[in-house]
């Protein structure tokens, strides 16, 4: 299946025959540049997080984000960002109506922070189906504006700077950083779920959350 350009360089490269040279360096990478963005609190890992102390759809939920990631990773390194970044109306839709829906999001988790009957924690209640949970990660994936600029826009921008050759293996290797956490967060939080059981736990998810997205909203009104 391999084919090894140097036994004494094969921690560099090696061949998948007939598809592309694997950089090693390169998919190094991609993989600490995106698990570096990735980690950082916002609206889409907020949603597994959640997903996954419900225990409710965590496959699907994972499964869309790893998917949602690859393809905007890839669009970004074949050169989609740039033609993004020179369209005054790409960018203002992408500001105001990613800001409208972070705001939104931010003032439904605040209120459910304050409404008893919507701290049902358990898997048997409350259960959402396979059609709300896909439009849910969606919605919180794609209509967020900070997305875009992490996967389209920068992780896009460095890969489209090596050669050629070497972008697919920035490619792969910033689509493993995505797959890894998103299974990590998704099904580790089902760990946690036990813990979460109470309603006092849920206001302060609820409420980080709120905070979360209210600041998000305002960083991207901002331009921040």
């Amino acid at each position: 299946m391999f084919g090894w350009r140097s036994p004494s360089k094969w921690m560099q490269s090696f061949t998948l025959q007939g598809f592309f040279m694997l950089d090693f360096t390169i998919f190094l990478n991609g993989l600490g540049l995106t698990a570096g963005l990735i980690m950082a609190i916002g609206a889409q890992n907020l949603h597994v997080l959640r997903t996954g102390l419900r225990r409710q759809n965590v496959g699907l939920t994972v499964i869309t984000c790893i998917l949602i990631d690859a393809t905007l990773i890839t669009l970004g390194v074949a050169g989609v960002g740039t033609l993004v970044q020179t369209s005054p109306l790409l960018l203002a839709i992408a500001k105001w109506g990613g800001a409208a829906f972070l705001f939104w999001y931010g003032l439904r988790s605040w209120r459910a922070v304050f409404a008893s009957g919507a701290l049902q924690v358990m898997p048997d209640q409350a259960r959402s189906s396979a059609r709300q949970a896909l439009l849910s990660v969606l919605a919180l994936s794609l209509l967020n504006p900070h997305v875009y600029l992490d996967t389209v826009v920068l992780l896009g921008a460095i890969g489209a700077s090596f050669a050629p050759a070497g972008r697919p293996s920035f490619v792969l290797g910033a689509m493993c950083a995505s797959a890894l956490w998103f299974v990590a967060l998704g099904y580790g939080a089902t760990r946690l779920s036990r813990l979460f059981a109470k309603p006092v736990a849920w206001r302060w998810i609820d409420g980080i959350a709120g905070t979360t997205m209210l600041a998000l909203s305002a960083s991207v009104a901002l331009g921040a």
